[in-house]
C-alpha cells in the first residue's frame, strides 16, 4: 500500500480520492494543520458513513478508553446497510503500545469493508522506522501529514473564502491576515468570516482587519520590534501597554521580544553578506516569505551593531526578571534602553 507524501502533496492526493469516491482501509492523521485535518475526516465520514454517524458502522474511540480488542472487534464487525465500516481512534500512540506486534498483524490483513484512522492530536507523532514493529504498521499505512499551508497557498484561499462572502482582498492585506493569525486555516477562517461581516465596502481593507481581528502574540510583538527599530518610540509603548494587557507572563513575552531581535540580527547579517531573503528563511525557520521580506525590510532601517546589542539587552534582562518582583517594569526598562541603543545614546 503507497503511502502519501509527507512533504506537502499528501493532502492534496488525499483529497483527490476522496473527491473520486475511494478511500483507504488504513490512514494516519497527524500535523499542525488542524483545519484540513478535521475537513478530511468530514469528507471520509460523508463517503463511508453517508446515512449519518449511527453507531453501527462508524465508532470513535479515544486513546486512553481503548484496548486492542475493542480495535480488533471495530475492524471485523460487517457494517449494516452499508458497504464501509469507519473506525476513528484519536491519541491512541500505536508506537508505543505493548502490543505493537499484534497491532501489525491486525493491519496486515484488514478487510476491505474496514477503514480505520489514527489521528496525532494531543499526543506527537513519533514513530521509530528502525524498528520491525514499527515498520511493519506504517507498511500498511497510509499516512498523511497537513503540513501548514504556503504563503501562495493560503493568499489564493483567504482571496478565495472572501469571494463567496461577497467581498474581494488585494494580496499584500490577505499576507497581514496571515501574519497576525499566526497562518493557521482555523484561525483564519473565523476571522475571514468576522472580517467579512464587518466590511462596509466590497473590498477589505488592513483597517477592517485591524478593526476586529485580534493579532497573536507573535504578530504583536514583531510591531513592537519593528517600531523600535525604526524609532517610532511612542508607537512602541503603546504597543507594549497592549503586550502587557494581554494578561501573558513577562518572561513569555520577553521570549518572544528576544526571538524577533534574533531574527533581526539574522536578517542584517543576511544583508551584510548580500544574501536574500531565501537565506533568511533558511536560517531561522521562518514559514512564510513575507514574515522574511518584512524582517529584512526592518533590518535594512538599522545596523549590525545596534541589532547585536538589541540581543544583548534581552539577554541581560532575562537575567534581571527572572530574579526581580517586578517583571513588567524591567519590560519597561528594557524598550527604553532600545530607544537609548538606536539613538545611539545607551552607554
Amino acid at each position: 500500500m503507497p503511502q502519501y507524501s509527507r512533504t506537502g502533496d499528501g493532502y492534496k492526493r488525499l483529497a483527490e480520492s476522496l473527491t473520486g469516491g475511494q478511500a483507504s482501509r488504513f490512514y494516519i492523521f497527524h500535523g499542525e494543520e488542524r483545519y484540513l485535518l478535521e475537513r478530511s475526516l468530514d469528507q471520509l465520514r460523508k463517503l463511508l458513513c453517508p446515512g449519518g454517524l449511527d453507531g453501527f458502522n462508524y465508532k470513535r474511540f479515544e486513546g486512553k478508553n481503548i484496548t486492542i480488542d475493542d480495535i480488533d472487534d471495530s475492524i471485523n464487525t460487517l457494517p449494516a446497510f452499508a458497504d464501509r465500516t469507519l473506525v476513528e481512534i484519536h491519541d491512541f500512540d500505536i508506537f508505543k503500545s505493548d502490543d505493537k506486534k499484534k497491532l501489525g498483524e491486525l493491519f496486515s490483513d484488514l478487510p476491505d469493508y474496514a477503514c480505520i484512522v489514527f489521528i496525532f492530536n494531543v499526543i506527537a507523532y513519533k514513530p521509530d522506522g528502525r524498528t520491525k514493529a514499527d515498520k511493519e504498521i506504517l507498511k500498511n499505512a497510509d499516512i498523511v501529514e497537513f503540513t501548514v499551508q504556503g504563503q501562495d497557498s493560503l493568499v489564493k484561499w483567504i482571496k478565495r473564502h472572501f469571494k463567496d462572502a461577497g467581498k474581494t482582498i488585494g494580496t499584500v492585506d490577505a499576507e497581514y491576515l496571515v501574519l497576525i493569525t499566526g497562518g493557521y486555516m482555523s484561525a483564519i477562517f473565523s476571522e475571514i468570516g468576522k472580517t467579512a461581516a464587518y466590511a462596509k465596502g466590497d473590498v477589505i481593507t488592513r483597517k477592517d482587519i485591524d478593526a476586529v481581528v485580534i493579532p497573536i502574540l507573535d504578530a504583536v510583538v514583531y510591531k513592537l520590534t519593528d517600531a523600535l527599530m525604526r524609532r517610532k518610540y511612542t508607537l512602541a509603548m503603546r504597543i507594549l501597554d497592549e503586550l502587557l494587557r494581554m494578561r501573558e507572563a513577562p518572561q513569555k513575552l520577553l521570549f518572544n521580544i528576544s526571538l524577533k531581535m534574533r531574527q533581526l540580527l539574522a536578517a542584517r547579517i543576511c544583508i551584510e553578506s548580500s544574501l536574500d531573503k531565501n537565506a533568511l528563511i533558511e536560517m531561522c525557520g521562518i514559514r512564510h516569505e513575507f514574515q522574511a521580506r518584512s524582517l529584512m525590510d526592518t533590518a535594512r532601517e538599522t545596523t549590525l551593531k545596534v541589532c547585536r546589542d538589541a540581543v544583548l539587552l534581552c539577554a541581560d534582562t532575562a537575567y534581571a526578571l527572572n530574579s526581580s518582583a517586578e517583571p513588567e517594569a524591567h519590560l519597561t526598562e528594557l524598550v527604553l534602553s532600545f530607544a537609548k541603543l538606536t539613538t545611539g545614546k545607551l552607554s
